[in-house]
């Protein structure tokens, strides 16, 4: 009954051991880092770190039944997985239009008046009345009058067609269009207003201007987006990132339509970590012809990824994990089963990659590997349970340090 008892107690600490007080040094560090800083490390009867080893176990079939022990071949394939984050629709800013006028005025009229309103490309949008507008077109006017007079020879014509020049030019750097002036000068009628027109097709996303408003140059008065294509920016944990690249796919879902998804493109990886969250930017274009993609709106992102080509995989639970290193219950040629440590890579639903401590071909325990655990550490101890077999006491076998053939990204 003793025996029982302790070995329900080791269970309980496998189970637990991945716990480590915060004013630990390695708290906050994943157990593929454990596995890496304590590779090749030194064990006896206690380990550099304090922990137990762990010893060689021979079970019988009819131990292995009442265990529940099955095993599972190590083998390689692609190790696939969805990537899933949250993200906001956003305005492309390449399709973002501010309209800002380039001389000072007063508002006369406002042709778009609300904020969300659809303009065309082109579209008129305010009435700027401007006093060195009118100024200037006299001076156009004038300049234009002595050129006929003075007709086309002699320095004083040539002067003349100067200022007509510098008068077309100064309208032009005002944003009037060369069939505005062209009219100026046909019909010898000074226009009051200038009027502010579209670059672009789209939504008036900002409005800063109301009607008898004084305004100077450089001031914001419209902000319009073309939204028949949007942005989707999301955040990335730094272990998610070896799976997103620019130019691969995304799948994306809004609240707003259940069940619908749109497809995007990444299309840029920002360069930097935020240093508080520890997730990296992503950003995905997606068309929107339709418009049903707002800004604002909250998205959810999928990527479809593969971790590489054929990589040693083996079941998550196949794999012990104490807090200082990751191990696996090896089959040896005998039918024992050998505590080995391993360094994990990639994770993929129930399947994690191991860089190093297996080969392909290795039969591991794949269930009930903390029973298993705990009648090695049981035995380091105290000869195990009885009707058991155990090798002589050995560490953990140790793993060397990965290679460049294992870099884990």
């Amino acid at each position: 009954m003793n025996r029982i008892l302790m070995l329900a107690s080791l269970v309980a600490l496998a189970c637990g051991g991945g716990q480590q007080d915060e004013a630990s040094p390695m708290a906050g560090m994943t157990a593929e880092e454990h596995a890496r800083m304590q590779a090749g490390g030194t064990q006896g009867s206690m380990d550099s770190t304090g922990a137990a080893i762990r010893q060689t176990v021979q079970l019988t079939p009819a131990q292995e039944r009442a265990l529940g022990v099955t095993y599972v071949s190590v083998r390689r394939e692609p190790l696939a997985r969805t990537v899933r984050t949250v993200g906001t629709i956003e305005a492309a800013e390449p399709r973002i239009a501010d309209i800002t006028p380039k001389i000072e005025g007063f508002v006369e009229h406002l042709y778009v008046d609300a904020t969300g309103a659809p303009v065309r490309r082109g579209e008129p949008l305010l009435a700027l009345y401007a006093p060195q507008l009118v100024a200037a077109q006299e001076e156009l006017l004038t300049a234009r009058r002595l050129v006929r007079q003075l007709g086309d020879g002699g320095e004083s014509a040539q002067r003349a067609q100067a200022m007509l020049d510098a008068a077309r030019r100064r309208l032009a750097y005002w944003d009037i269009s060369a069939e505005q002036i062209e009219q100026l000068e046909r019909t010898g009628e000074v226009t009051r207003t200038l009027t502010l027109a579209s670059p672009v097709r789209g939504v008036v996303l900002e409005k800063d201007v109301f009607e008898g408003q004084r305004v100077m140059p450089g001031m914001r008065l419209y902000r319009i987006a073309d939204l028949t294509q949007v942005w989707v920016e999301g955040e990335l944990f730094e272990q998610d990132l070896q799976f997103v690249r620019e130019g691969a796919q995304a799948h994306i879902e809004v609240s707003a339509y259940p069940g619908e998804h749109q497809m995007g493109r990444v299309t840029f990886v920002y360069p930097t970590v935020d240093p508080a969250s520890r997730t990296n930017r992503v950003r995905v274009v997606v068309p929107n012809p339709d418009g049903r993609l707002k800004p604002g709106m909250f998205a959810t992102l999928y990527f479809d990824a593969t971790a590489g080509d054929g990589e040693i995989v083996v079941p998550t639970d196949a794999v012990i994990v104490t807090g200082e290193r990751n191990l696996v219950f090896v089959r040896d040629s005998s039918g024992a089963l050998v505590p080995t440590q391993v360094v994990l890579g990639a994770r993929a639903d129930h399947r994690v990659q191991v860089l190093v401590g297996l080969a392909e071909g290795d039969v591991i325990v794949a269930s009930a590997n903390f029973l298993v655990d705990a009648e090695s550490r049981l035995a380091s101890h105290s000869g195990g349970m009885p009707g058991m077999q155990h090798g002589a006491v050995e560490p953990a076998t140790a793993v060397p340090q990965p290679t460049t053939e294992h870099r884990h990204d």
